[in-house]
């Protein structure tokens, strides 16, 4: 079943008399509970699609269906709504708030967007801190953890509302050969445990070579699509 379709997608951006064509007609489908990645060189258009994905942005054209939601005709406030309780999202950088703990980092998503009782805050968090090994360090802020530790956090976060999708822009820029690849295996191992979709913008060739789809953008087109076996997990 495809939980995201792109028709003909366009993105152009304007400044003054200027005209930038991020994304220039794109057409694909992406799976559901599959690992897929967008590559392609810095100004290809990977995070703009990104950004349309996750309702961070509007296309100028063409149609982007998510979970069975037309989101391209979303308002900025339903857009909103749609993105938090469908959509995680996992940053090169973690974007964890530094005076929150570990534990209220993961736990924040519940408590401005789904609103979740305590009682159920405390498990959901606690069972996704256990599963990324991170529940002894729950109490720690992000300056007193590793950026791979961070990253584990992040994956977290990003799961903590139950989302359909995760979208990761360039989630392993900034580790080390084995973290980048043990930050990867965990994802594979939510996406196998929660049945979650993960996409990814990349320039990384470890995550390319982990994904089990790989769309290759350049100059806002899409170039080719290649599967790698092993794509079809519900």
């Amino acid at each position: 079943m495809s939980l995201v379709i792109a028709e003909e997608v366009r993105k152009i951006y304007r400044t003054g008399e200027t005209e930038v064509a991020a994304l220039r007609g794109v057409s694909f489908l992406i799976e559901t509970g599959s690992f897929v990645s967008f590559v392609g060189p810095s100004g290809s258009g990977k995070t703009t699609l990104l950004n349309l994905i996750g309702c961070l942005d509007a296309p100028t054209a063409g149609k982007l269906t998510v979970a069975d939601t037309d989101i391209s005709t979303l308002s900025r406030t339903a857009g909103a709504a749609f993105r938090g309780n469908e959509i995680g999202f996992i940053f090169q950088d973690f974007n964890l708030l530094p005076v929150l703990s570990v534990y209220e980092n993961v736990e924040y998503p519940l408590l401005m967007i789904k609103r979740t009782p305590e009682a159920e805050r405390r498990s959901r968090v606690m069972q996704l801190l256990e599963t990324v090994g991170m529940a002894d360090q729950a109490g720690k802020r992000p300056d007193q953890i590793s950026g791979g530790q961070k990253q584990r956090v992040a994956v977290a976060r990003a799961l903590v509302t139950n989302p359909k999708l995760v979208l990761a822009d360039e989630p392993t820029a900034n580790l080390d050969h084995a973290t980048a690849f043990m930050v990867i295996n965990l994802m594979k191992q939510m996406r196998d445990q929660f049945g979650t979709t993960f996409v990814f913008s990349t320039h990384d060739p470890r995550i390319v070579g982990e994904a089990e789809v790989v769309h290759h953008l350049e100059d806002g087109l899409l170039n080719k699509s290649e599967l790698k076996g092993g794509a079809s997990h519900g």
